[in-house]
This record gives C-alpha cells, structure tokens and sequence, in this order.
C-alpha cells in the first residue's frame, strides 16, 4: 500500500475540512504555531509535501525547511506572506481561494462604506454611553450615499462586487481605476475608466481592493489623499501597506478628507496606541473581510481541495503560479 504524503497544517480549521485532510494525507496539525511547538512545526517540515493554513509569514528562510514541499494551499485570496520569488525558482506550486470569498468581502467593505457615511460607531456609542440627550443636530449629521460617486481602485472580482452594489442597489455612478480596463464592469453597470488622479479628485467615496505588491505599496499617500475630496470617504480592504497609514492619519486629523473605513492595517492586530482607536471619523474592523461562518468553511474545503488536487499534479484551478509551473 502506497504511503499517504505528508501535509502539514498550521491553522485551525472547521472540523468537516480537518476530516478530509486527515483521510487524504498523512497529516501534522498546528492549531496556531507558537513558542510551545515552534520545534515541534520545524520538524515536520522536513518532510512535508504540501504545507497548508493562514495568518502566517512564509519567507524564504523557513520554507527552505521544508525542502521536499510540492504544494504550498493558503486559506486566502492574498499571497503577500509568501516569498514569491523563492516559490517560483522552487518551481512550488502556491495554490489559493480566490472565488469562493468575493461577495462575502463586497458585503464587509460596502458596510465599511455605510457606517463611514452614517457615523453609525460614534453615533451608536454616543447612545451606549448615555450622551443622547436630545434630537440629532447638524453637527452629527452623516452624508447620503445613494446618488453619489464611487472610485473603485482595482476592479477586479471583489471591486466588481463592490461596484454591482454601488450601482443596482444605490444608484451610484460608478469610476475604476484599473491596469486593464474592465469591460463587464463598462458595459453592465455603466463604469468609467480613469486614471488615479481623475478618480480621486471625482469620487465621494474611494474604495482600494488591489493586491499588495512592488507596485501597489504605498500606492495612496500624502499626495494621493490631498486629491481627495474634502468630504470623501476612504475605504481599504486590500492590504494595510498599499495605504501610508500616517499619511491617512494625518488626512483624517485635520480634515483633508471627511473620513475613512478600514478593514486592514500595516500592522495586525492593530495596536491599541494607534491613533485610528480613537478617531470618530474612522471606522475599524478587525480584518473580517472574509469573516462569515459560512464563507470561512468554503475557503477551508477550498484549499484542501487545492491541496489533494495540486499534490495530484492537477494545477487547472486555483494556481497562483501556474504558468511559472508550465516553464521547463
């Protein structure tokens, strides 16, 4: 009988996904990798095949300890943790989930969007801690969405989600900036493609759905937010760094922009001294994009099938670095 091959798993998962690893491999589970077991993880790379979880870097200097793995499964749309140079000279297949967490993370960012504009967290904690006293006057007043412009940067399947919403639900006029254009987005939902000046200088509400790369970090700062509208309203759910967190700090703090939604941060979990905990014109959520019991097990099943299917030489889905593999 054929040995099974070894996965290892560095992130808890819903139990009905753990079963079927568990039946397909040989497998070493690590609920969360810390201090405790940090030796216990290093030893079962060495012979691993395919490595599979989430919510943790995978540089170079540690991959090389699992100098057998074929099959790196990340429970995420996102592959900035890994080092995608060491990957592809590897010739390891870096496998993910892009499709299956779309509309989940359209619905996170356009809640982002309403709250922002409705000040739903500082009006609902001025109730909470006993300061309505009275009817609401203009000084708490929000802003309307329906009828107003939305900057898409990125219009890919989560920008394109986004801009359904914008568009049939709020009667939005709907911009994207993107490197290729969009013609779905052009030809369904009346989208108009301009450059990133002209989107920002345009648009009530900005939202950032691109990618962290080279070219992205950093891609809205100082500059970018002085563009803005005064009343705009910032949103970014891509990665923290393609935002200058201390330039959107700063917009915030002196009024350059009206105020902005967050679901990430240069740094994660975002620490309780950030300026950003105590701002009322910035609402916070703690990076639950995906954050759904039912779209959290449909990225997990996702990725082990990724896993059984990429360890079986089938790249056809969900292959991050596909064509590297096709090379040589």
């Amino acid at each position: 009988m054929k040995a099974k091959q070894k996965v290892v798993l560095y992130k808890e998962i819903e139990q009905q996904a753990l079963i079927k690893l568990k039946t397909h491999f040989d497998l070493s589970y690590f609920p969360v990798v810390n201090e405790n077991n940090r030796e216990a993880f290093i030893e079962a790379l060495k012979n691993a095949d395919g490595l599979i979880g989430a919510s943790m870097s995978m540089p170079a200097e540690l991959l090389k300890l699992a100098p057998n793995v074929k099959v790196l499964s990340t429970i995420s749309v996102g592959v900035d943790q890994f080092d995608i140079d060491y990957i592809n000279q590897n010739k390891i297949a870096l496998m993910h989930t892009p499709n299956v967490l779309t509309e989940t993370t359209a619905d996170t960012l356009f809640t982002l969007l309403l709250c922002a504009a409705r000040r739903a967290v500082e009006l609902s904690n001025m109730v909470r801690n006993g300061h309505w006293k009275n009817s609401i006057t203009s000084e708490y007043f929000g802003v309307n969405v329906h009828g107003k412009t939305l900057g898409i940067v990125g219009m890919g399947r989560i920008g394109y989600a986004v801009a359904k919403r914008a568009f049939h639900g709020f009667d939005m006029q709907v911009n994207y900036y993107n490197r290729s254009a969009n013609q779905e987005a052009e030809n369904t939902l009346n989208a108009k493609r301009l450059t990133l000046d002209e989107l920002l200088k345009s648009s009530d509400f900005i939202c950032v759905v691109v990618p962290l790369s080279a070219d992205t970090e950093k891609l809205i700062s100082e500059e970018q937010f002085k563009l803005m509208k005064p009343d705009a309203i910032f949103i970014n759910g891509s990665r923290g760094k393609v935002i200058d967190e201390k330039a959107l700090i700063n917009a915030l703090n002196n009024k350059v922009i009206r105020g902005a939604g967050l679901d990430v941060f240069e740094v994660e979990p975002l620490p309780a001294s950030s300026p950003l905990c105590t701002m009322d014109n910035a609402v916070i959520f703690p990076h639950i994009g995906s954050a759904t019991a039912e779209t959290r097990l449909a990225m997990a099943n996702c990725a082990v099938d990724n896993m059984i299917n990429a360890l079986q030489q089938d790249f056809s889905k969900n292959c991050f670095n596909r064509d590297v593999l096709k090379i040589g």
